[in-house]
C-alpha cells in the first residue's frame, strides 16, 4: 500500500515547480536542466533544489534561476558568492544586487537570479507569494562587524564550513578555524596603500572558545590576530602591516546585555490597595442598603395590599409548656 501511494505522488512531485507559468507579460516556455557547479560548496550552504526557466514575450526572452537553500544563512552566503563583481545594490529587497541586465536577490531561503530582464516590485511580490517552504529566520549579525572603510565592493564572502574556507581563503586551514565548534566566518577584501588584503572574522559560541582559537590562528605564518568577545579577526601576510593593524582595530564586539527586571504595577502600591479596599467596602454597604430598602419597600407594598395583616404568621414553639 505504501508503494502504491508513493507511485501516485511521484507525478505530482515531478510536476512541482519553483517558477510560475508567467511573470508579468512573460510566459514560461521551457525549463532546461540546471547545471550546478561547485556542488560541494552548494551542499555546504544547504542546497535543497534548483530550477531554471526561460520566459518569452513578443520575441523577448530572459532566464530565471532559483536556488532553495536550507535556511536564510545559506541563501545569504550564496548571494555573496554568486553576486556579480560589478553589481550595485538594488532596492527591491534587503539583499539584492543588479547590473544593467541582471538582478540577484534573496527572499527568505531562496536565491533568485534574472538575466535579460529585471522584474518590478509587483511582479516580485506575486512571485514571492507563490514560493513554498519559505524560511523567515533572521539573518546572522556577523556581517555587521565587517568594517566598511576601504572595503572592495562585492568582495564579501560568508563561510559556514571547510569547503567555503578553502575556496575563499585557502591560507587558513579548517583545523585552525574549528567549524566543529559551530564557527562561522565573514570575509572581505580591503584596499591599502601597498595593496589589497583579506580580513576574516570568525564567530564562536562563547568568548572562552574564541580565546582558545587565538593561539591556533597565531601559529599561521604571517598572521595578525585580534580577539573581541566571541570574534576572532585574522589577516594573513598583509602587504601593509600598519594598515592591517588599523583595520583590525575597527573590529569590535559590542555586547548587548538585557536584564530581566520586575516592573512594579499599581497593584504593588500599598496606598492603592487601601483605597481599593475602602472602595470595595463602600460598594458592599451601598449594595446592602439598596437591597434592604428594596426588600422592605416590597414587603410594605404587600402588607398594604393585605390591610395590615402579616404576610407570614409567626411560628410559636410554646416552650414554657415543656
Amino acid at each position: 500500500m505504501r508503494f502504491f501511494f508513493t507511485a501516485l505522488l511521484l507525478p505530482a512531485l515531478a510536476g512541482a515547480a519553483i517558477w510560475p507559468d508567467a511573470i508579468g507579460p512573460y510566459h514560461r516556455t521551457s525549463t532546461p536542466q540546471t547545471t550546478v557547479m561547485d556542488r560541494p560548496l552548494w551542499d555546504e550552504y544547504g542546497l535543497k533544489e534548483t530550477e531554471t526557466a526561460i520566459y518569452e514575450n513578443a520575441g523577448n526572452r530572459f532566464t530565471a534561476t532559483a536556488w532553495r537553500l536550507q535556511d536564510t544563512t545559506g541563501a545569504m552566503a550564496a548571494f555573496d558568492w554568486q553576486r556579480n563583481p560589478k553589481a550595485v545594490p538594488s532596492k527591491v529587497a534587503s539583499l539584492a544586487a543588479e547590473t544593467p541586465d541582471t538582478l540577484l536577490l534573496v527572499h527568505g531561503n531562496y536565491l533568485l537570479s534574472f538575466t535579460g530582464y529585471k522584474p518590478g516590485m509587483p511582479e516580485l511580490d506575486a512571485l514571492a507569494a507563490g514560493l513554498l517552504n519559505v524560511d523567515s529566520t533572521a539573518l546572522p549579525t556577523l556581517p555587521g562587524f565587517l568594517p566598511s572603510e576601504n572595503l572592495v565592493p562585492n568582495s564579501e564572502r560568508y563561510v559556514t564550513g571547510p569547503v567555503g574556507l578553502q575556496k575563499f581563503d585557502p591560507g587558513i586551514p579548517p583545523s585552525a578555524a574549528g567549524f566543529r565548534l559551530s564557527a562561522e566566518a565573514q570575509m572581505g577584501v580591503f584596499r591599502s596603500p601597498k595593496g589589497e588584503m583579506g580580513l576574516a572574522i570568525f564567530n564562536y559560541p562563547t568568548p572562552q572558545i574564541a580565546m582558545q582559537k587565538v593561539a591556533d590562528f597565531e601559529k599561521l605564518p604571517g598572521s595578525l590576530v585580534k580577539r573581541s568577545g566571541p570574534l576572532v579577526a585574522v589577516i594573513l601576510s598583509p602587504p601593509d602591516p600598519d594598515a592591517a593593524e588599523r583595520l583590525l582595530s575597527q573590529v569590535r564586539y559590542d555586547a548587548a546585555i538585557t536584564r530581566s527586571e520586575y516592573v512594579p504595577t499599581r497593584r504593588d502600591n500599598i496606598g492603592d490597595l487601601v483605597v481599593n479596599a475602602f472602595l470595595l467596602i463602600g460598594i458592599l454597604l451601598a449594595f446592602a442598603l439598596v437591597s434592604g430598602l428594596f426588600v422592605g419597600g416590597f414587603r410594605a407594598v404587600l402588607l398594604r395590599g393585605r390591610k395590615g395583616r402579616d404576610l407570614e404568621p409567626m411560628i410559636m414553639l410554646h416552650l414554657e409548656r415543656r
